[in-house]
């Protein structure tokens, strides 16, 4: 056998394959090479799309959370000034249920002074009638004497 000829069938078959595979194979690769190629793509404009939302979500958050505070705050100052409208409410009854109180032993004190002098108008009357029997040596009649003993005792 003739090397020419051997390297010329074998050159032949070489591109008999080469044209085979350009014509049924090379498209199914080209294929697959082109669909990674969009599929690496779209990653990356996915990844792009995911950093513009995690920043556009760190900015909301941020102010998601300053509102949050202001609303905090706003809570807080509106507890505080409750909590001062309720002391101050409470310091208004506690004043008043004093004044209650003040004028309530006011009036038994006046009660009481008035019980005691007219205690001690009948004392001193019966007193005045005691020391009047032993003046006269005699027993003086109450039931007779006693609209003289009640003016002495007004008169005190």
């Amino acid at each position: 056998m003739n090397f020419n000829a051997t390297l010329i069938g074998q050159l032949i078959a070489f591109t008999v394959f080469v044209v085979f595979c350009m014509k049924f194979i090379w498209p199914f690769i080209i294929k697959a090479m082109e669909d990674r190629e969009t599929r690496i793509a779209d990653g990356l404009a996915a990844a792009e799309k995911g950093q513009v939302a995690l920043s556009e979500a760190e900015v909301k958050k941020a102010e998601m959370l300053e509102e949050s505070k202001q609303q905090a705050a706003e809570i807080i100052s509106q507890g505080q000034k409750r909590h001062d409208e309720i002391v101050e409410s409470a310091k208004d009854d506690a004043r008043s249920e004093k004044e209650k109180i003040l004028a309530a032993a006011q009036a038994e004190i006046e009660q009481q002074r008035t019980q005691t002098r007219e205690q001690l108008r009948s004392d001193v009357a019966n007193l005045a009638l005691v020391a009047a029997e032993q003046i006269l040596m005699r027993e003086v009649d109450r039931n007779a004497h006693n609209d003289v003993l009640t003016k002495v005792s007004a008169e005190l």
